[in-house]
């Protein structure tokens, strides 16, 4: 017992004073050595100094979750006829999900705001943010310009653009200046739900969680029904309750949602 405790805490080479018979070790001789050790390398904790973004981030955020009173609605996705058509391109989820975005906002713009003093700024333009990871270092929210001018291959272009300059350390001030709507994308680590914070002064940020295959109900064209397996995930929308209410963010949502589950991608692309 007392060897294979030596060898599990690595305590081989250690130099214990057994206080047993004959100066045998025993179990009590190894557990106070061990109690002692871990005490040792309590101070010992590495110090990581927050850099600048991840400062300024922390700031933002803490301030819009202080200024803006977040609410939180998220619904459920069948991306099959995305994912039909983005393998044959080899695109991500979230060209596709930005396109849709940017179409339901022409429907419920008031997504596409500014809240100012007393009154609500909705924007003609859609300048389209993307939250980009900088391998764990902070995130960067670089925007794409007149989003609702751009169709599908134009967008999947820019963001990985932006996406490449940013972890490059190659934007510009004006590369993340002036967005409007923005989209986060925590799905490639196999989120189920996320509830991110608002980007001020916009009013409403939307995130794509994780897709999956998994069986669904599908309504069959000669009536009936049908279990069918397609990649479903789920789409996350926080808002801000002074700009606009539940209804109104739930039925961009499902606008959104309606225009990813049965517009014909492999047209556009």
């Amino acid at each position: 017992m007392v060897r294979r405790l030596v060898t599990e805490h690595r305590l081989e080479s250690v130099a214990i004073t057994g206080t047993g018979t004959a100066g045998r070790v025993t179990r009590d001789d190894l557990r106070s050595l061990v109690e002692e050790s871990s005490l040792l390398k309590l101070p010992q904790d590495d110090r990581l100094v927050l850099n600048r973004i991840q400062l300024q981030t922390g700031a933002n955020l803490l301030g819009s979750l202080q200024v803006a009173p977040h609410a939180f609605i998220a619904m459920e996705v069948d991306f099959e006829l995305v994912d039909r058509a983005r393998r044959a391109k080899k695109l991500s989820y979230l060209p596709f999900v930005a396109r849709a975005v940017v179409d339901a906002v022409a429907a419920y713009p008031h997504v596409n705001a500014s809240v100012g003093d007393g009154e609500l700024l909705a924007h003609h333009d859609v300048h389209l943010g993307i939250a980009i990871d900088l391998d764990h270092q902070g995130l960067i929210v670089p925007v794409v310009r007149a989003a609702q001018d751009k169709r599908l291959v134009a967008l999947a272009k820019e963001i990985a653009d932006l996406a490449a300059r940013a972890r490059a350390k190659r934007l510009s001030p004006d590369d993340v200046a002036g967005g409007t709507f923005t989209i986060t994308n925590p799905g490639p680590s196999g989120t189920t739900i996320s509830a991110p914070i608002i980007n001020q002064p916009q009013v409403a940020i939307l995130s794509t969680d994780g897709v999956k295959r998994r069986p669904v109900v599908v309504e069959l064209d000669g009536g009936g029904e049908a279990i069918v397996v397609h990649a479903v995930g789920m789409l996350g929308l926080s808002f801000d309750h002074r700009a606009v209410d539940g209804a109104y963010a739930s039925a961009f949502l499902a606008r959104v949602r309606d225009i990813i589950e049965t517009r014909p991608w492999d047209v556009e692309l």
